[in-house]
């Protein structure tokens, strides 16, 4: 986590800078808008901004819209000001952090902007059979492609092999490629000379340029444009970038990791990726199986998850009873670890007893007690024929909404992990929410601290 405090470095605000490197930040300081500014287009970069009030937060809100950088903001303020709070979340804050600052306060905001545990939780054998894979090849400066479905741990997976590699003393930089609009992620990944285009009106470094010497994973690979891929193939090639706007090469120094969920030889052969940017991805394929492939990790990870999130809402860890576990180990998993994530997280706040029994398990797909995994058949037919004929008469748009609205309630109104479950881009996803909204299905509301990073 590259935190960025904007303000002047003194009293409380200082004291929130020292727990935020305690609790693991990297963190730099501006005592300016203009000065932040100057760090983010120098390539310097964050992850997220921590603002004093007292500067104008809309006013640089703004200022990195206009100039196409996407990062997260938390105001922070006496916590008295209740004025000054309202005036920053107004301003665009994602969060208001009160002075003098809690540590814990703080340490839920960088694990919520994050969003995202680099450690590695496994027990079965498919799985260690890939971390050994990836363990052997991250030393190496080849390029890997990561690949699975939606929610198995891609990026934890590259987080590893930088861990691993000769270059984990540099930075690592992840950038979703289907998170950020196409006519703005040429400028995100190469960066920009001032005057490119309107609203550039300085020079910014883009993510390759702030990678250099480290490793850069291009989440969602698929997800880019046949144009910028040709870019992309370039600087595999020469291990040079144009910036847009720009006259000049810029050598860079970079390991890249790609990751995608979808069968790219398909993509290929659909037109949709270019043949010779997949072999110069595809050095080495590491692929990380899914959750219902590798079954001895559900138990492990939801008590990991039971962990977590008891912390997080400040209550003791359960056990689970054994038909709620029996629930877990019976499902599908279409999200994968994330949706396992997601449901322990509503177990823990459903459960009513000092066990999670099978109430509080709520499955994507099982809402009824005879549709749960284990549970039995109702007489004069299976679980899974009631469910298809349910769906006889109806036609696909109506099923398709359904499964897109229900998706987005069992993710407590995230779009970034209901387009993960669902396996489409988040775009593809904003798109059909504004089509149900004019339709008068209202969709649930995003989450109150925001989506996670990828989707700024």
């Amino acid at each position: 986590m590259r935190l960025l405090i904007v303000g002047q470095l003194n009293g409380q605000i200082g004291l929130a800078t020292k727990i935020a490197i305690s609790r693991g930040a990297k963190v730099a300081h501006a005592t300016t808008i203009d000065q932040a500014m100057a760090e983010l287009r120098d390539g310097r970069g964050a992850d997220l901004l921590m603002v004093d009030v007292a500067q104008p937060i809309a006013q640089l809100v703004t200022q990195l819209a206009l100039e196409r950088i996407h990062v997260p903001i938390v105001a922070c303020g006496i916590g008295t000001d209740a004025a000054a709070a309202v005036e920053a979340i107004k301003g665009g804050a994602k969060e208001y952090i009160p002075l003098p600052p809690d540590a814990q306060l703080i340490a839920a905001v960088l694990a919520a902007v994050s969003d995202e545990s680099h450690q590695l939780i496994f027990e079965d054998k498919a799985m260690a059979s890939v971390i050994a894979l990836a363990e052997q090849v991250a030393p190496s400066e080849a390029s890997i492609l990561i690949t699975g479905e939606s929610g198995t741990g891609k990026e934890v997976l590259a987080h590893l092999v930088h861990r691993k590699s000769h270059r984990a003393d540099k930075q690592f930089i992840s950038i979703n490629c289907a998170a950020i609009p196409d006519n703005l992620l040429e400028s995100e990944l190469f960066g920009h000379e001032k005057g490119a285009f309107t609203g550039a009106v300085a020079r910014r470094i883009g993510k390759f340029e702030e990678a250099d010497g480290g490793t850069l994973l291009l989440d969602e690979i698929s997800e880019m444009d046949v144009r910028l891929q040709a870019k992309l193939l370039r600087v595999l090639q020469e291990r040079v970038i144009d910036r847009v706007g720009g006259t000049q090469p810029i050598k860079i120094d970079i390991r890249i990791l790609a990751s995608t969920n979808r069968d790219l030889e398909g993509e290929v052969r659909a037109g949709r990726f270019r043949e010779d940017l997949y072999f110069r991805l595809n050095v080495v394929t590491v692929r990380l199986p899914p959750l219902r492939a590798r079954p001895l990790d559900i138990d492990v990870l939801a008590e990991h998850f039971m962990r977590k999130y008891a912390e997080a809402n400040g209550t003791d860890a359960r056990a689970f009873a054994p038909e709620a576990m029996a629930m877990l180990r019976g499902h599908t998993w279409r999200g994968n670890v994330r949706e396992l994530e997601n449901t322990v997280h509503r177990a823990v706040l459903l459960a009513k007893s000092p066990v999670v029994g099978p109430e509080a398990i709520v499955l994507q797909g099982a809402t009824r007690p005879e549709d749960r995994p284990g549970a039995p058949a109702a007489s004069g037919g299976s679980a899974s024929g009631g469910a298809k004929a349910g769906l006889v008469g109806r036609t696909v748009d109506d099923v398709e909404r359904e499964l897109i609205l229900d998706t987005l309630t069992h993710c407590l109104g995230n779009r970034t992990h209901a387009a993960n479950i669902l396996g489409i881009s988040i775009r593809t996803l904003r798109n059909k929410l504004k089509i149900y909204n004019d339709q008068g299905f209202a969709p649930p509301a995003p989450p109150s601290g925001g989506e996670p990073r990828a989707a700024f």
